[in-house]
């Protein structure tokens, strides 16, 4: 004998008045996971079209929504069929809503009870496993509510049971989360230095720019004017972990100088989501950059580090000192005035501001105190100087303060242009090698695609489609196995003795037909490695 469910008993609250709508039911998972790994649900909510069928409804008047699969119920915004549901609803169109449980519907107190009482006002009925509520009645409403106020503590319960799982293991350091350029996670979960030498030099040829530079954009226009790339290690898709190299762009490099994993620190917690900033259409918003004490996690000397805390703390307050704000410095700027930022007003006590003004051709700048005009509408500014006597006196005490140690300065200064010009040779010798192995390894694949070589005999037509001449062409495909590593040879530039003033100067500093020379090098490579390729995908073909 079949069971008899609450809702197949002789006292249905089903009526006339609600077979004569539509009966709708709603089909929802809340992850793809569950989609794919837990498909008996959605069967049996799908199945809920035959119980329709047997309250009395014809199987051509119920109404299935799956438009919110791999969806979460906690806001409505986003739910484009719970959003039909409830217009449906509200057009008197459904007499029956039909769900696998209640917080199937919603799991936010906000969209349950709007559905319920538009139920109510329309006269429709809900109904689950457990039976039909008629929101109009006041039993069957207060039931409607604990439904709705348990799937909605459902919810938190399970999202404090995983936040507080989270968190212990984070303080431990043991919570894995996306790595940033120049760390890799080995299977074991531990996490080591990117094993590309390239990548670990632009990492640590960044940080040292900015250091030297101290400008954000300065950096960036210098990677930019040096060819220099970032290697990304790509986090998902079929070529997941696999090696690109992108142009470096300034979100990057902003994210990347604020990152304190390169200092070595395990971080949890640096942003929060502001509920007042969240749109609920697009779940990555809202999210607030927290101060270093308000961290939830901060354990330092767990990941491998490219510089030391002091280094990291020292970028940090210099990215804050460059903001354009009244009570910092701000970044140095392109005009001609030599103390911009530094200059206090003797009256007031308050930094001035620049203003430049053109004569017979020429930027003039003064420094001018206007935080009385500006906040207070006063009909004058406090005072204003010519910048020209200002900054000569500036430059006359720096100067005499160099003085003394002029020979160690310079020194100093031809030392950091030796270190800065060793690790872009480094860096273009690695890119010359990985171009090198890329046109090989090519090369390599092309002759095992084509042991006969044939492409020799039919080098006209081949090189007519690929866009490449015929006699480079030839030279390429009959050179053979290994290609011969040409390097730039010759001794490395040594500093010249007797540097004065620091300056760059003797043949010994002039790198430009090396690195002219590499790069034409590197082009022709990489343009060998593509023709390759295409020849290899053409003969498949």
């Amino acid at each position: 004998m079949t069971a008899v469910l609450p809702w197949e008993r002789a006292n249905s609250k089903v009526s006339d008045r609600h077979l004569k709508r539509l009966a709708a039911v709603y089909v929802r998972q809340s992850t793809r996971q569950q989609l794919l790994n837990h498909q008996e649900s959605t069967r049996l909510q799908y199945a809920l079209k035959d119980r329709a069928v047997a309250l009395g409804w014809e199987a051509d008047r119920v109404l299935v929504i799956d438009d919110d699969q791999a969806m979460s119920a906690t806001s409505a915004v986003a739910r484009t069929g719970f959003q039909r549901l409830v217009t449906e609803i509200g057009l008197d169109h459904v007499g029956l809503v039909l769900g696998l449980e209640m917080s199937r519907l919603a799991r936010s107190g906000k969209d349950w009870y709007q559905l319920i009482e538009l139920c109510a006002l329309s006269g429709a009925v809900l109904a689950d496993l457990d039976g039909v509520y008629d929101p109009a009645d006041y039993n069957d409403r207060l039931v409607l509510g604990l439904k709705g106020t348990i799937s909605e503590a459902e919810l938190h319960l399970i999202k404090q049971r995983m936040w507080t799982g989270r968190l212990n293991k984070a303080r431990r350091g043991e919570l894995a989360f996306p790595l940033p350029s120049g760390y890799v996670r080995l299977p074991s979960g531990e996490v080591v230095f990117d094993p590309d030498e390239q990548v670990q030099t632009v990492i640590r040829l960044v940080f040292a720019q900015f250091e030297r530079i101290g400008t954000l954009h300065g950096m960036l226009r210098y990677l930019v004017r040096h060819d220099v790339q970032l290697g990304i290690r790509l986090r998902e898709g079929p070529d997941k972990g696999t090696l690109e190299w992108r142009r470096p762009n300034r979100m990057t490099l902003q994210t990347l100088l604020h990152n304190p994993a390169y200092a070595g620190i395990y971080a949890y917690g640096r942003r929060r989501v502001d509920p007042r900033r969240k749109d609920p259409a697009r779940p990555g918003t809202g999210r607030v950059v927290q101060t270093r004490d308000e961290w939830l996690v901060m354990v330092p000397d767990v990941l491998p580090a490219y510089i030391t805390v002091a280094q990291f703390e020292a970028t940090e307050a210099k990215l804050a000192a460059n903001r354009a704000r009244a009570e910092t410095m701000c970044a140095v700027r392109g005009g001609p005035a030599l103390a911009a930022g530094l200059v206090f007003c003797g009256r007031c006590e308050r930094r001035m501001s620049m203003r430049y003004h053109t004569q017979r051709g020429h930027n003039l700048p003064e420094y001018m105190c206007v935080r009385e005009v500006t906040n207070y509408g006063a009909d004058k500014t406090c005072q204003l100087l010519n910048a020209a006597c200002v900054d000569a006196f500036v430059e006359q005490q720096v100067l005499t303060a160099l003085t003394p140690a002029a020979v160690e300065v310079s020194l100093q200064a031809a030392d950091q242009v030796m270190a800065e010009r060793a690790e872009l040779e480094k860096l273009w010798s690695q890119k010359l090698e990985r171009a090198e192995y890329e046109a090989d390894r090519a090369r390599r694949c092309y002759h095992l695609a084509e042991p006969e070589n044939r492409l020799v005999v039919r080098i006209p037509e081949v090189s007519e489609e690929l866009g490449v001449h015929s006699g480079t062409l030839h030279c390429w495909v009959s050179r053979g196995g290994a290609t011969a590593r040409r390097r730039p040879t010759g001794p490395r530039p040594t500093r010249p003795e007797g540097a004065g003033c620091g300056r760059a100067s003797g043949p010994g500093w002039s790198g430009c037909a090396v690195r002219w020379e590499r790069n034409k090098r590197i082009r022709e490579l990489e343009m060998e490695r593509d023709v390759f390729k295409r020849c290899v995908a053409l003969w498949g073909k």
